[in-house]
C-alpha cells in the first residue's frame, strides 16, 4: 500500500487495478497518508487558499426525474420557484458588497430559461460586475446554447458527470443518455470553459469498481473542477429509503481525485458538512479547496432541497461568509475572495496582465 500511495503521489497515476486495490484495503494509517498527500499537492498549486464561490439557486423546477433527486419532476410536494433577473442581479450585489468575485447560477433544468434569457442574464451581471467570474450549472443544453453562454461572459459550467457506469446511471436517469451526459462535458470543454465535473459516492447499487471507473474518467477528461459528495436520500424520491453515502467513503474519493487530477479545484460540499458537524473541515483536509456559501435569498432556500437536512438553509449571506471562514481558519487555510481560476487559466491570465 504505501508503494502504491508514493507512487500515486510522484506520478499522478495509478491503473485500474492498483486503485481497486487502495479501495478494498486502505485501512486508517494509509488513509492519513492518502490524505496527507493530498494536502501537499494541492498546496503545490494553490498553497493554503480557499476559494468562496456565491451559490445562487435561482430556480428548483426541473425538467429531469433522477431517481436520487429531491427536486426531480415526479415530486409533487415540492413547492416550485423561479428568481426574476432583478432578484438574480439582487443576490450578485449583496454577493459583491461581501466581497465575492465568483457567481454560480444553479438550477433545475428549467427550460423557462431560454437562451435568450440566460444571455441576458449573463451580460447584465457582467455590465454590472465586470471583475466577477460566472459559472453556470444548469445541466444539459444544446451546443449552441452553451457557446451563447460563453459569448455573454461566462467562464465556468459544472456537469457532474454523476456515475462512470452506464448500467448505474441509466438506473437512476429514466429518459437521460450517458452517452449525451459525456458528450456535453466534451463540448464544453472544446468552448473554452472552465469545466467541472464529478460524481456522488454511496449511490444505491454503485460498487468499488464504479468508483474507480469514476476516477479514471476523471483522469482522462482532466476537468477544471471535481465535485464529489456523498449520497443523501431524499424521502420524497423512489430512493428515499435508501442507505447514505458516508464522509469517510467521501473523503478518500477526494483526496485520490486530487492525487489524479493534481491541478483541480475540488470543493467541500455542504453536503459533507449535512452529514458531519466538520464535514467541510474534513474535506479540506483530504485536499479540497473551494467552498461556496449561499447568496439564495432566504426565503428559497428550504425549497432548493436536493437532498434532506441540508445545512444553512436559514442564514443570511452575511453570516454564512463568516461562519465559513472561521470554519476555514480552524484548519490552518486562508479564504480566498478573488476569482479563484484554474491554475491553468491564472497562469495564462498573468502572462497577458
Amino acid at each position: 500500500m504505501d508503494l502504491l500511495l508514493d507512487k500515486l503521489y510522484n506520478t499522478n497515476e495509478l491503473s485500474r487495478d492498483e486503485l481497486l486495490y487502495v479501495l478494498e484495503n486502505l485501512d486508517e494509517r494509509h488513509a492519513h497518508k492518502l490524505f496527507d498527500y493530498a494536502r501537499k499537492t494541492r498546496e503545490r498549486y494553490y498553497g493554503n487558499k480557499v476559494y468562496l464561490r456565491g451559490l445562487i439557486e435561482f430556480s428548483n423546477i426541473c425538467r429531469m426525474n433522477c431517481l436520487y433527486c429531491g427536486i426531480r419532476s415526479g415530486n409533487r410536494k415540492v413547492e416550485r420557484y423561479r428568481l426574476s433577473e432583478e432578484e438574480i442581479l439582487e443576490c450578485c450585489r449583496e454577493g459583491y458588497a461581501l466581497g465575492y468575485r465568483t457567481f454560480v447560477l444553479q438550477s433545475g433544468e428549467d427550460p423557462w430559461y431560454t437562451v435568450d434569457r440566460m444571455v441576458r442574464i449573463i451580460s447584465k451581471i457582467k455590465k454590472s460586475f465586470p471583475d466577477t467570474a460566472i459559472t453556470l450549472s444548469i445541466g444539459e443544453r444544446d451546443d449552441d446554447e452553451y457557446r451563447a453562454f460563453f459569448e455573454a461572459g461566462a467562464e465556468r459550467y459544472l456537469l457532474r458527470h454523476e456515475t462512470a457506469s452506464r448500467s448505474l446511471y441509466e438506473k437512476l436517469h429514466p429518459g437521460a443518455s450517458f452517452d449525451n451526459r459525456r458528450r456535453c462535458l466534451a463540448v464544453l470543454k472544446e468552448i473554452g470553459y472552465q469545466v467541472g465535473a464529478g460524481f456522488i459516492v454511496g449511490l444505491p447499487g454503485q460498487t468499488r469498481q464504479d468508483l474507480v471507473e469514476d476516477l479514471l474518467f476523471l483522469k482522462q477528461l482532466n476537468p477544471h473542477m471535481i465535485g464529489i459528495g456523498p449520497f443523501i436520500p431524499h424521502k420524497e424520491t423512489p430512493l428515499g429509503s435508501a442507505k447514505r453515502g458516508t464522509v469517510e467513503d467521501t473523503l478518500i474519493m477526494l483526496a485520490l481525485a486530487r492525487l489524479l487530477v493534481p491541478d483541480c479545484l475540488l470543493p467541500a460540499t455542504t453536503a459533507m458538512g449535512t452529514l458531519h458537524p466538520r464535514g467541510r473541515e474534513l474535506a479540506l483536509m483530504a485536499g479540497a479547496n473551494v467552498v461556496m456559501p449561499n447568496l439564495t435569498p432566504v426565503w428559497a432556500r428550504p425549497k432548493y432541497e436536493l437532498y434532506q437536512n441540508k445545512i444553512c438553509i436559514g442564514e443570511e449571506a452575511a453570516h454564512c461568509r463568516s461562519c465559513i471562514e472561521r470554519r476555514i481558519n480552524s484548519v490552518s487555510m486562508e479564504v480566498d475572495m478573488g476569482r479563484g481560476d484554474h491554475y491553468k487559466f491564472r497562469q495564462k491570465r498573468d502572462k497577458f496582465a
